[in-house]
């Protein structure tokens, strides 16, 4: 039996790769100065790890990761982290799911959108402005072109700016990337006990 996980959590599983991780103490200097921009002051996950092996990728992903979920001005970052949420439910990506719904949770102090999200999906009853992002992300995130005139009046009428917008649109897209890379690359697993 499979311990892949297929429901969605605020508990941020494991990441099991499929793919060797590189190894910190034989990698190339190109490969640690790609490393060097990581998104968080954590450790250096298996995931960032992986991608590693295409240090010439990976050194151009991590700066545009960091440019649209971290930069001044625009959305505010937990609505980015929504984004991200849309994104990742509709492309079942349980891990990243996770890891922006716990962000999302610190950040508002709340877990009653993400678990209303993880219950209901695209029929979560939130409130208007948080609607239309994740119906907004989620649209994107299912066929790209079928988002439509609609749906950027429907974010004009909840508020949104241009600069936000467009950083919803750069959160979105970004994540329908790497949620598929992430599938591809590897699968989220419970975490061992006391891990």
């Amino acid at each position: 039996m499979s311990d892949t996980l297929h429901e969605f959590t605020t508990t941020i599983p494991e990441w099991r790769p499929r793919v060797k991780p590189i190894d910190l103490a034989t990698a190339s200097q190109a490969q640690l100065d790609a490393l060097k921009v990581t998104p968080s002051n954590t450790k250096v996950s298996d995931y960032v790890l992986v991608l590693a092996n295409d240090v010439e990728t990976l050194a151009a992903r991590t700066p545009l990761f960091n440019a649209i979920m971290y930069n001044r001005g625009g959305m505010g970052r937990a609505e980015r982290e929504l984004g991200a949420i849309g994104a990742s439910v509709i492309n079942r990506c349980v891990y990243c799911a996770a890891v922006h719904a716990s962000r999302f949770n610190q950040l508002t102090k709340s877990e009653d959108v993400t678990q209303r999200v993880f219950d209901d999906g695209e029929a979560a009853q939130l409130e208007p402005r948080q609607a239309a992002i994740f119906r907004f992300a989620a649209r994107l995130s299912k066929t790209p072109s079928e988002a439509d005139e609609k749906d950027m009046l429907a974010l004009r009428e909840a508020g949104l700016k241009d600069d936000e917008i467009l950083d919803l649109i750069l959160s979105a897209a970004l994540f329908g990337w790497a949620n598929r890379l992430m599938h591809t690359l590897g699968d989220p697993v419970a975490k061992e006990p006391g891990a």
